[in-house]
């Protein structure tokens, strides 16, 4: 999936979930005899915060789940690096650069162990936690 249509789902995702959360706290809080004016800002207020909420949880999965996506895309697949991909052509610096081999530790072995074996439990928290936070702050 590219970045602008990850970017484009993403903001798709987010209206959505901020028209029906909205739509829905108004339909709630209108619903209440007598409610003044202020707290039915104040729940609208904190609805906003709840399409944060939905929104930011939307950004984690996101982030996890475009790894493999965007590795295999470049060619660091599980049957190992695609011929004339981009994660051959990395490979194939790195090779020269290191005298014949691509050492070990280096991105590209990196990257081809992500792609063949997918994420580590704590990377998935991490990559998750960080997409949600860039989300949530971007609101």
């Amino acid at each position: 999936m590219g970045s602008r249509v990850m970017t484009a789902s993403i903001a798709k995702a987010t209206e959505v979930a901020s028209g029906v959360a909205l739509s829905q706290a108004t339909a709630s809080v209108e619903s209440l005899p007598g409610t003044p004016k202020a707290s039915r800002m104040a729940a609208l207020s904190l609805s906003s915060a709840g399409v944060k909420t939905v929104a930011a949880v939307i950004g984690g999965v996101v982030s996890v789940a475009s790894v493999p996506t965007v590795l295999g895309a470049m060619g660091f697949t599980g049957a190992g690096i695609t011929a004339s991909s981009l994660a051959a052509k990395m490979m194939s610096s790195a090779a020269i650069a290191n005298g014949g081999g691509v050492a070990a530790g280096s991105l590209v072995a990196t990257l081809q162990s992500v792609g063949a074996a997918g994420l580590s439990l704590s990377t998935k928290f991490i990559l998750g936690s960080l997409g949600s936070v860039l989300t949530y702050l971007s609101f």
